[in-house]
């Protein structure tokens, strides 16, 4: 039985914010024409694996705001570092301080290729400096990114994250589609474009453009396409090919970073690239980003051939939450216990769409996940927008959400599970998607 769920406040607090704020939300991805209709819900709280809204209701969180909420919403020994940093330091202090070597040395610790690393509070500001110092270093312009994955809002990479198909040409070598208008058309020609998971065209692209590629950059599991994990042996292909042309690998590790394992996705998957990127989960929902890697590509920063500074760079508050947030996670079992819930999670929704008679493909790699409305794996972008469902899938979410469970509202993006999330949470959940898939059922699309 559907409950339902007054949204009257946050109706009137979204008619509120449309006099203040640009469409009445923080960022595109929270209003309407990202599905949550008929308009947005605004949020009072949230505690370990749920949140609460300003009307009241309760929902299991796996939106974890994104991604950052790896130890779920508030958590004591985070909250408690922040604390105790505002009270006898401050939020800034504009010079070095112990925290952000400490920070420093705990994320240097965990992610295997950071020999140095330099923090940032956004990833697209990291993926920026990343890519500055590839060009530095090699002394080459071009890079080789991949259709449908997106590394944040620079206007140097913020191309074909999401492109329409009429846009984006050929499969085989897709034009740059810039992900925003505004952005300059020129910016386009120093980008190839190619569908990731395709070991051929990859060995074709790089033994024709190698001597101009100053780095490849890429998701190494595609979680802003849904959930797109690589094929195998596509990961140790990609090194290869990278180290044999002198070609920097950067791991765009925004959403993997310290969830798929302490190391992220290259410790996961055994992989190590030259730079990578992490945010997100670095700092348990507090804005912190990290780039780094090898020593002899970092120093460029040292040696002032790459600009990388901004005001708000190790302020103590984000430093003291990244600290914290890092020694959580080097918990004994910690992975052990997320992946296994997860693994719960994912078994039973399977099983619910099974008993309903809807065609699903949940595609992820342990805590990162996707209910795919689709026949088939999906291993690329053009998969994705051919195959995947999104009209079953916004009844399925829409059905979801009146029964409390919340995750992403767009079908190309991906559920979070936090360490916080249990049997409990688990049980609810499967219970709700039985509802929510038969309603999928019911609508006959």
């Amino acid at each position: 039985m559907m409950r339902t769920r007054s949204l009257d406040r946050s109706r009137q607090m979204y008619e509120r914010a449309l006099k203040s704020l640009v469409g009445g939300v923080g960022g595109n991805a929270r209003g309407p024409e990202w599905g949550w209709r008929p308009h947005p819900v605004f949020m009072a709280r949230g505690t370990g694996p749920r949140l609460w809204d300003v009307d009241g209701n309760a929902y299991i969180d796996y939106l974890a705001a994104y991604g950052p909420m790896i130890l779920g919403h508030r958590p004591p020994k985070v909250i408690a570092a922040v604390r105790e940093v505002m009270e006898t330091m401050g939020s800034m202090l504009g010079t070095g301080h112990a925290l952000e070597l400490e920070a420093a040395e705990r994320v240097v610790a965990a992610v295997p290729c950071y020999e140095l690393v330099r923090f940032a509070n956004t990833g697209s500001e990291a993926v920026q400096a990343a890519l500055r110092v590839a060009r530095t270093y090699t002394g080459r312009e071009k890079i080789l990114r991949f259709e449908g994955q997106f590394h944040g809002m620079a206007e140097v990479i913020h191309w074909s994250a999401k492109p329409r198909l009429e846009l984006a040409g050929p499969r085989e070598a897709p034009h740059p589609v810039a992900g925003s208008t505004g952005v300059p058309k020129v910016l386009g020609d120093t980008l190839l474009i190619r569908p990731w998971n395709d070991p051929e065209i990859l060995r074709r692209t790089i033994a024709e453009h190698g001597p101009e590629l100053a780095a490849v950059i890429t998701e190494p599991v595609m979680a802003n396409c849904g959930v797109i994990p690589p094929r195998p042996g596509y990961l140790e292909e990609l090194r290869e090919l990278t180290a044999r042309h002198g070609i920097v690998l950067i791991f765009d590790e925004v959403k993997t970073g310290f969830r798929l394992a302490r190391g992220g996705a290259q410790e996961y998957f055994r992989i190590m690239p030259d730079l990578a990127v992490t945010a997100k989960a670095i700092a348990a929902g507090f804005p912190l980003a990290a780039v780094g890697g090898r020593k002899e590509l970092m120093e460029v920063i040292s040696l002032h051939r790459v600009a990388q500074s901004a005001t708000y760079h190790t302020n103590p508050v984000a430093m003291a939450a990244c600290t914290a947030a890092m020694d959580e996670i080097a918990a004994p079992g910690f992975y052990t216990r997320l992946f296994q819930t997860s693994e719960a999670l994912c078994d039973g929704l399977r099983r619910a769409g099974a008993e309903a008679g809807v065609p699903i493909t949940l595609q992820g790699v342990g805590p990162i996940f996707q209910v795919h409305f689709a026949d088939r794996p999906l291993w690329e972008y053009r998969d994705m927008v051919q195959h995947a469902r999104a009209d079953r899938y916004t009844i399925f979410w829409q059905a979801m959400f009146e029964r409390g469970v919340l995750f992403n509202s767009h079908y190309q993006e991906c559920w979070f599970v936090s360490a916080v999330h249990g049997e409990t949470e688990v049980a609810e959940t499967v219970a709700a998607a039985r509802e929510a898939f038969a309603a999928v059922r019911k609508a006959g699309l």
